[in-house]
C-alpha cells in the first residue's frame, strides 16, 4: 500500500526508572522496579530539591500532607528528581526561561523525551525545506488534571480574579506538541492524539502514516501522561481498576500475568521517537534503530472500561498490523503485551495472542516470546504506548528480551498461558536475535492498536 519506508532514528524516555534512555534501559534489563511508596509529601517546588533522607520527592506537591494516606493504593510510579546524568529529572536542563510558568507538568516531561529523541537523531534542522518537512505528534490521555483541579478550588475560593491566563493552555492536549513546533520551527504536521491509554501507540502509528502519505520526512512521536494526584488516583480505585493489597511493598504490586494480581498501579512519565523516511535518513548518514512496517487499529464496541472476555479488539489490532506488516505469525519473535496487571484484562489479552499465534507455535516449535514491562513501571497511561514501543525497539536494537517483574505463577485456566512470558529476568536471545516484534496498547472506550517493528535490514 505505501512506497516510503518508515525507520525509527532517535528515542527520548521519561520513566519512573530513570529520566534517559540509557539509564531506563539498564534499569529495566537489570530487572528493577521504578514504583514506590506515595506515603509522603514534599514541600512546593520539591522536584528541584534534593531526595533528603530517603525521602520521596514529587515533582508536584499536596498543601496537605499525607492526603495520599487516606487512599486505597498508595504507591505509583513517579519520576525521580535530579540530574539528568543521574538518572534523574530537573526542569533546568531541559526547558527555557519562562517555560514553567507555560507549560503543564505532562509537557515539560513531552519535551524534555523530545529533546532528548531529537539530540539520539542528531535532527536540528536549520533551513526552511527541512523545517518544512518535520512535523510532530504528542499526545496525552488526561493532560494537566492538577492544573483543572488546583485552579477549580482557586476559582471556587477567589473567584474568577485568582484564575490564570495560562490555564487554558497548560490544560490543552496538543500543547505539547504546540510548544516543540515553536521552540525548533517544525512546520510539518502538528498533531496530537488522545485515546486514554492507547495514546503513544496511536500517536506513533498516525505519525508514520504522515510519512508514508508523503505529509513529512520526519516527525517527533509519542505520549506523555503526568497524573499522579490523590484524585485520580481515587478515580481509578472506584473503577477498582488498581492494585491495593501490596501498599507495603510497592515493587510487587504491578503482576502482569501473575495469579496474584489485583490492579495496575499509575505511573507518569514520556516517551518520544524520531521516525524518519528510509531513503532521508540514509542520504544524512542517521543511525538507524529499527523499521516501523505495521499499525493496526480496531475497537472492542463492548463496554467503556472493561475489555471481551475474547480479546476480539485486541486479536483485531494485532491481525491488521500484521496485514499491514505483511508477516506472518510465525515472523514474530517478541509481543511487548499491554498486560496492565488487571484480571480481566491481562486474560483477554493472552486469549488474543493465543487466537493468532498458538497454531504457529505448535506446528514450527517455536516459543513465543511475550513480556509486559510495567511490571517494572507500572501504567503510565497516554504515555504507555511510546514508553513501550521505545522498550521493543531497544529490545530488537540490543536482541534482549524485558522482563515481566512479579511473574511467579501463571493463572490455571483452561486456556493456559503457554508462551515464554520472560518471568522476573530479562533474557539474551543468541542466534538470528529478534527480528519482528509486536506491542500492543489498549484504553478505556475500547481503543486498541499495535504497531510491528522489524530489525532493519
Amino acid at each position: 500500500m505505501f512506497s516510503r519506508r518508515v525507520v525509527v532514528t532517535g528515542l527520548g524516555l521519561v520513566t519512573p526508572l530513570a529520566t534517559g534512555v540509557r539509564a531506563s534501559w539498564k534499569k529495566l534489563i537489570n530487572n528493577e522496579s521504578g514504583i514506590i511508596s506515595l506515603k509522603s509529601s514534599q514541600p512546593p517546588n520539591s522536584n528541584k530539591l534534593p531526595n533528603k533522607n530517603n525521602s520521596i520527592c514529587l515533582p508536584y506537591y499536596e498543601k496537605e500532607k499525607g492526603i495520599f494516606n487516606e487512599l486505597s493504593s498508595t504507591i505509583a510510579g513517579i519520576i525521580k528528581p535530579g540530574k539528568y546524568e543521574d538518572g534523574g529529572f530537573d526542569t533546568n536542563e531541559w526547558l527555557d526561561r519562562g517555560d514553567e510558568s507555560r507549560m503543564a507538568l505532562f509537557s515539560q516531561y513531552a519535551i524534555c523525551a523530545a529533546k532528548q529523541a531529537l539530540n539520539d537523531a542528531e535532527w536540528r534542522p536549520t533551513t526552511d525545506p527541512g523545517k518544512n518537512r518535520t512535523g510532530v505528534c504528542i499526545g496525552s490521555g488526561i493532560g494537566s488534571l492538577e492544573d483543572i483541579t488546583s485552579t477549580t478550588m482557586t476559582y471556587n475560593a477567589h473567584g474568577s480574579r485568582k484564575v490564570s491566563p495560562m490555564f487554558i493552555p497548560r490544560i490543552l492536549i496538543n500543547m505539547a506538541a504546540g510548544h516543540l513546533t515553536m521552540k525548533y520551527g517544525f512546520r510539518g504536521p502538528n498533531h496530537a492524539a488522545s485515546t486514554a491509554c492507547t495514546t503513544g501507540a496511536h500517536s506513533i502509528g498516525d505519525a508514520s502514516r504522515f510519512i508514508q502519505f508523503g505529509d513529512a520526512d520526519v516527525m517527533v512521536a509519542g505520549g506523555s501522561e503526568a497524573c499522579v494526584l490523590p484524585l485520580a488516583i481515587a478515580g481509578f480505585a472506584k473503577a477498582k481498576s488498581l492494585a491495593t493489597r501490596f501498599n507495603d511493598q510497592p515493587e510487587k504490586a504491578s503482576r502482569p500475568f501473575d495469579k496474584d494480581r489485583d490492579g495496575f498501579v499509575v505511573g507518569e512519565g514520556a516517551g518520544m521517537v524520531v521516525l524518519e523516511e528510509y531513503n532521508h535518513a540514509i542520504n544524512r548518514g542517521a543511525k538507524i534503530y529499527a523499521e516501523l512496517i505495521g499499525y493496526g487499529l480496531s475497537g472492542d464496541a463492548h463496554h467503556i472500561t472493561a475489555p471481551p472476555e475474547n480479546g476480539i479488539g485486541a486479536e483485531l489490532a494485532m491481525r491488521r498490523a500484521l496485514s499491514q506488516a505483511k508477516l506472518s505469525p510465525e515472523s514474530i519473535d517478541y509481543i511487548n503485551a499491554h498486560a496492565t496487571s488487571t484480571q480481566l484484562g491481562d486474560i483477554a489479552e493472552n486469549r488474543a495472542i493465543k487466537s493468532i499465534f498458538q497454531q504457529n507455535v505448535i506446528d514450527n516449535n517455536k516459543k513465543l516470546a511475550i513480556s509486559s514491562t510495567k511490571g517494572s513501571i507500572g501504567h503510565l497511561l497516554g504515555a504507555a504506548g511510546a514508553v513501550e514501543a521505545i522498550f521493543t525497539i531497544l529490545a530488537i536494537y540490543n536482541d534482549i528480551l524485558p522482563p515481566t517483574l512479579n511473574l511467579h505463577s501463571l493463572d490455571d485456566l483452561e486456556d493456559s498461558y503457554n508462551f515464554n512470558y520472560v518471568p522476573l529476568k530479562a533474557q539474551k536471545v543468541d542466534g538470528n536475535g529478534i527480528k519482528a516484534a509486536l506491542t500492543n496498547s489498549f484504553g478505556f472506550g475500547g481503543t486498541n492498536a499495535c504497531l510491528c517493528f522489524v530489525k532493519i535490514e
